[in-house]
């Protein structure tokens, strides 16, 4: 999981590149206390984007007792905590032309091993993707909704309904009465099988 979301961070850097034509990702490595690290990748002042960040992690360590205490999972004491593992990618892209739609993206994956005991392993894929227009085009958004209904129905009939509800009320602004952008999909604790899973996360 981790080598492909690193490979994902390269892909979408060559692909933006390649599209922007002038832009090009500079990179810093970070390593976190305790474990792991990642590459944080930035575009800044390209022909299309004026400033992105496509970044990729993949750190480990002893599970933090407040996550613990969310998955109603002992919390022991500072040295038996059980380990975690987390990785993924996430994207924000901020274009100059304000015709140009905003575009978020993450994929991630997480894990515990209670006692450091696999048969005990916690594990869960989650991510999401959506469109922030300053001016929407129908046209354009109903062919990003086409194409995440196409992945989507590939694996799960249900995925596609659910998994837009879950964006479309997370980016409701209620005071305003109104949606941000022109939604997505969301989805988290994604723990239907492994293969299954990860097939999807990388359809997304």
């Amino acid at each position: 999981i981790r080598d492909w979301f690193k490979s994902l961070q390269q892909d979408i850097c060559t692909q933006l590149e390649a599209a922007d034509g002038k832009g090009k990702f500079i990179s810093d490595e970070w390593e976190r206390p305790g474990g792991g690290g990642g590459v944080s990748r930035v575009l800044n002042g390209g022909n299309i984007i004026e400033k992105g960040g496509v970044n990729f992690s993949a750190v480990w360590g002893q599970t933090p007792e407040a996550t613990l205490k969310l998955l109603n999972l002992p919390t022991g004491d500072d040295q038996h905590r059980p380990q975690f593992f987390a990785t993924g990618v996430s994207i924000v892209l901020h274009p100059f032309n304000p015709m140009v739609p905003i575009i978020h993206m993450n994929v991630r994956y997480f894990e515990i091993r209670p006692d450091g005991d696999a048969a005990r392993e916690i594990w869960w894929f989650g991510g999401g993707i959506d469109l922030t227009p300053h001016y929407v085009d129908e046209g354009d958004a109903q062919y990003f909704h086409r194409q995440l209904k196409t992945v989507c129905d590939g694996h799960h009939a249900a995925y596609y309904g659910e998994f837009k509800k879950w964006a479309d009320d997370y980016f409701f602004i209620p005071h305003r009465g109104v949606a941000r952008g022109v939604g997505g999909i969301f989805f988290d604790h994604l723990e239907n099988g492994f293969e299954p899973d990860f097939a999807f996360v990388r359809g997304v």
